[in-house]
């Protein structure tokens, strides 16, 4: 009898999801070996792009000219079954120019709207600090709210709906500073870095290797449209206790109080730490979220959304810093 016990109960317990991610764990890899084919290195660039595109956010891609910001987005999309439009803001680009205008129809005495680029699954906006105040304020309801208002009609987007957009943080001259609430609709900011001297190499023989071939025309097409609002569902079930739903509140509520800090982040942050960090459980095979999901999510969702005083500004401090230290103070929920 005790044998049989022994085996029904054994020592060691396995541990088994309540959710089924095994299939969004294979398209995640699937997307990420056809990326590798062009991209050297940038780990970091391509896991928040796929947690952005599980969580449902747009972001934000900075870095200096050639480190493949551009080309990681449209390959990106090659990925998916998904319509792509490239938008390149410019000085002197016209809201209507991204939303679309009314055009009036001769034949039916009546004006019909012309959708613009806008309307797409995934848009790639380049440099979008080239273009003014009033061509970024066009885009505010369309990242909030998935829709479009012209002539007192709405237009509704098509899911999935996602915005990347790049920016060059050296250049000054002709570009602009974006708005706090349009940077606040970002679920990320990613600091693209230089690669080292052995990914360096890597991406010279990849190029010397393409020949006569473009580099879009190696990456297939692995996931559906579909799949992906599938996956989304599943990340929504992701578990969160409410102890580490304070964690989040803590963290975000000490970028408000910090002396470093002239302004903190909005509640709209607390919401994408959270869709994300359950994003990163979900790729990690998890469908629960732990302390260092929250953390791994904290910063790009952060630090375009804090402002660092003039004073430690011009002492070199940066807003990614200043979260790292706010993180380390806030205690971990045991």
């Amino acid at each position: 009898m005790e044998t049989q016990n022994n085996e029904q109960t054994p020592d060691k317990i396995e541990f088994e999801n309540r959710i089924d991610l095994k299939e969004l764990q294979e398209n995640v890899f699937l997307i990420k070996q056809q990326l590798k084919k062009v991209i050297v290195g940038q780990k970091d660039m391509l896991d928040l792009l796929l947690v952005a595109l599980l969580s449902d956010g747009h972001v934000l891609i900075e870095g200096v000219p050639g480190v493949a910001k551009t080309i990681t987005a449209k390959l990106l999309s090659k990925t998916i079954a998904v319509d792509f439009s490239r938008i390149q803001f410019t000085p002197d680009l016209m809201p209507s120019d991204i939303l679309g205008t009314s055009v009036y129809n001769l034949q039916t005495t009546e004006f019909e709207f012309k959708k613009g680029p806008i309307f797409s699954n995934m848009i790639l906006i380049d440099e979008i600090n080239r273009a003014p105040a009033k061509t970024q304020a066009a885009l505010f309801e369309v990242m909030e709210e998935k829709q479009v208002t012209i002539d007192g009609s709405t237009y509704k987007m098509d899911e999935p709906f996602i915005v990347l957009a790049t920016q060059n943080p050296i250049e000054q001259e002709g570009t602009y500073r974006l708005p706090e609430a349009q940077l606040d609709r970002f679920l990320f900011k990613i600091n693209v870095e230089y690669p080292n001297a052995a990914e360096e190499f890597e991406i010279i023989l990849k190029e010397q290797a393409l020949l006569n071939t473009t580099k879009i025309s190696k990456i297939e097409t692995v996931i559906s449209a579909s799949k992906i609002m599938e996956f989304r569902g599943l990340v929504n079930q992701i578990t969160i206790e409410e102890n580490l739903l304070k964690y989040i509140a803590n963290i975000v509520v000490n970028t408000r109080s910090n002396s470093f800090l002239y302004l903190g982040a909005s509640p709209r942050a607390s919401i994408a730490i959270l869709g994300a960090s359950k994003a990163f459980a979900a790729i990690e095979g998890r469908d629960f979220v732990t302390p260092e999901d929250i953390k791994r999510a904290a910063i790009p969702v952060l630090q375009h959304r804090v402002i660092v005083t003039p004073e430690r500004e011009m002492e070199g401090l940066t807003s990614k810093q200043i979260i790292e230290q706010i993180i380390e103070a806030v205690e971990i929920p045991r």
